[in-house]
């Protein structure tokens, strides 16, 4: 019977829309609907910018975006299928398969055949698919029959089939800076019909402050720990969201920690100096400290490798694999279970001899270089593949230290300006 009332159904299905729209996640409720109301990636959308010229002339062409989490990449192909004014079919790479592919790009087919209708497919985390189920859009995707736009928080050169990607443009997406998560978070404060405006919060600077640094430039994560806070302050009686809410939020103390200024620089000092000094206990200290501020792991283990080799050295040489082995590890599993990775690679790096030589050998070496320039290589040890060169004494007295007892000659291998020089 209720199939007899049209306009009830379009005012139930709208009434059902507003509330599954009210009840959705803040970030999701707060998806910018227009270019102008979209935030951050101005290298990509800003005036004049390739991917808003494609956008607003409708000259979409199939693509890519990749970037790390919550920088706007579903948001950007949501705006893109309004503007376009497209079948938009959002799909996610972790909850479908091939079968639900070819359903999809079929029905595209009969739309465009017969009703000139395009479609947008949009693919969530395109790397997840193995190279055959990507070899699926394809066809599709050359005769134009749909336009791909495949999100990917990893590099495409290496997860995306070589074919489909030739096909595709690949537009790059940044991490938000800290002022753009606070514009978005602000927005979300003042909105009424979908943020928190109706609640009439307020939030103390340093609270937003230390929330704009801590999502280390994901926008998702800034405003799902927004409405929790919010609910905090709420569930008290409150209107103000404090540091302490923010804290309550993450789970995360508001610790002394600018990634991008001072303190930053002297906690991994004080990080490397403690495994130099083969002090165990203040490595895992200032570890946790980075750890637990939002610190990348990357960045830590970057700096670890580099110890191996500088404090470490040619003392415990198998010190190099462990830090290479634990950046491997880190990247397997990621954030919380791979810090128990890092730590082991810390505390294997304190407890390590050490010799610098190699580090200071190395130093020597690029100061003789810079102080005298590209100094020639002896005759006798040059390479003399051909007649003019053995004509110019070219090898001429080289001895093959094969053919010497130790395997060791007293040849002089050195430049004539740095002969018995020694650095190592």
């Amino acid at each position: 019977m209720i199939n007899e009332y049209p306009h009830f159904m379009d005012l139930f299905d709208k009434n059902i829309q507003q509330y599954e729209k009210k009840a959705a996640p803040l970030a999701d409720r707060m998806r910018p609907k227009t270019l102008n109301d979209f935030i951050g990636q101005s290298e990509l959308v800003g005036k004049g910018k390739v991917l808003r010229q494609m956008i607003e002339d409708d000259t979409i062409s199939s693509m890519l975006f990749w970037g790390p989490p919550g920088s706007g990449k579903t948001t950007l192909a949501k705006i893109i299928a309004k503007e376009s004014k497209t079948t938009f079919v959002p799909l996610s790479a972790v909850s479908v398969g091939k079968k639900k592919v070819i359903e999809v790009c079929t029905k595209a087919y009969n739309d465009l055949k017969f009703y000139q209708k395009r479609t947008i497919l949009f693919l969530d985390e395109i790397h997840r698919f193995n190279k055959a189920q990507q070899d699926t859009f394809l066809p599709f995707v050359e005769k134009g029959i749909i336009t791909l736009i495949g999100a990917t928080t990893e590099n495409p050169s290496f997860e995306i089939n070589n074919a489909l990607l030739s096909r595709c443009q690949v537009f790059v997406f940044n991490t938000h800076s800290e002022e753009d998560i606070r514009k978005i978070l602000s927005q979300a404060l003042s909105e009424s019909e979908w943020g928190l405006g109706t609640f009439n919060h307020t939030i103390e600077p340093k609270a937003l402050d230390f929330l704009a640094n801590v999502a280390d430039g994901d926008a998702r994560t800034a405003l799902s720990t927004l409405e929790l806070a919010s609910q905090s302050v709420r569930s008290s009686g409150k209107k103000k969201i404090t540091l302490s809410a923010i804290e309550g939020a993450i789970q995360k103390r508001a610790l002394l920690y600018d990634k991008k200024g001072e303190e930053h620089y002297n906690i991994i000092s004080a990080l490397h100096k403690s495994m130099r000094n083969s002090d165990p206990d203040a490595t895992l200290y200032w570890l946790e400290r980075m750890l637990q501020s939002g610190e990348d792991p990357r960045y830590i283990l970057r700096r670890m490798i580099r110890f191996a080799s500088e404090d470490v050295g040619l003392a415990d040489p198998n010190a190099l694999t462990v830090a290479v082995s634990a950046l491997s590890a880190y990247e397997c599993v990621g954030l919380p279970e791979g810090s128990l990775a890092l730590a082991e690679c810390a505390v294997y790096l304190a407890k390590a001899p050490k010799d610098n030589s190699l580090y200071v050998a190395e130093k020597q070496v690029q100061k003789d270089i810079k102080e005298k320039g590209a100094l020639p290589v002896p005759k006798h040890i040059r390479n003399s593949p051909t007649k003019l060169m053995k004509d110019l004494d070219y090898g001429k007295g080289y001895k093959y230290a094969h053919d010497f007892k130790n395997k060791k000659t007293d040849m002089q291998c050195m430049p004539d300006e740095l002969k018995g020089k020694k650095y190592f």
